[in-house]
């Protein structure tokens, strides 16, 4: 009998905001499967793992997703199918042993998650297959808390997006009373500036690294400079 995947949200940084769900199932399976962008790099998701568990007696299995646009060219296309098709196998030859095995990742498994790249090639492969899905914190509740705001009440309406879709930035802003852009880090300063002309700046917070030692947390997104931009970034506009 093929064991059970658990796909793990591990919160955004501060292991503390591991739900007690996420850390039994963690000290119960033997094998954890260790998202990675980079081959010779570290994993975040287990740094983060590793400060509330020890894992001296688990497997650890890395996984080597490369930070690619899936909307890339065909060259990228054809990298990362096959970067995907080999995960889903190594994570089949564990789970086919009758070993259950759980894979992390960072904030919840339903946002912007790397293992739904995964997800239907497991099942193409074993439709039988046991997968159960363990929500985590987002980035995006993290950050709200730590700026002091909140993203919704009553009948208003909320929008998240990547930040690199910035045609429709000022169209989305207008028609939402919430506005989380994703990974600004590229684009800041478009996205301050669209803000600024709109007159809302001053609605708008920037969080860097939500959870982790290193977090900065900006309510004025001017004062935001250079050193503070990283991947793991985002803006929350409030317009009332």
């Amino acid at each position: 009998m093929a064991g059970k995947l658990y796909v793990i949200g591990i919160g955004p940084g501060d292991p503390e905001l591991m739900t007690l769900k996420a850390v039994r199932i963690l000290k119960e399976v033997p094998c954890i499967f260790v998202p990675k962008g980079r081959e010779e790099g570290s994993s975040l998701a287990l740094s983060i793992v590793q400060k509330a568990l020890t894992l001296d007696s688990k497997e650890i299995a890395e996984l080597h997703f490369p930070m690619m646009k899936t909307s890339g060219n065909a060259e990228s296309k054809s990298e990362l199918d096959t970067k995907w098709n080999q995960a889903a196998e190594a994570v089949l030859a564990k789970l086919d042993k009758g070993m259950d095995a759980a894979f992390i990742t960072i904030g919840d498994p339903g946002i912007y998650s790397t293992f739904f790249y995964l997800y239907e090639r497991l099942l193409e492969r074993k439709p039988s297959l046991a997968i159960e899905i363990v929500p985590g914190i987002s980035s995006i509740n993290a950050s709200a808390a730590r700026a002091g705001m909140y993203l919704g009440l009553g009948n208003e309406r909320i929008a998240i997006l990547p930040a690199n879709y910035l045609e429709s930035l000022k169209e989305t802003l207008e028609k939402f009373d919430t506005v989380v852009l994703m990974k600004v880090n590229k684009v800041f300063d478009t996205v301050k500036d669209t803000l600024v002309s709109m007159g809302l700046a001053a609605h708008a917070a920037y969080v860097c690294r939500a959870g982790m030692e290193d977090e900065r947390v900006y309510k004025d997104i001017q004062k935001v400079r250079q050193e503070d931009l990283n991947y793991f970034s985002l803006v929350i506009v409030r317009k009332r």
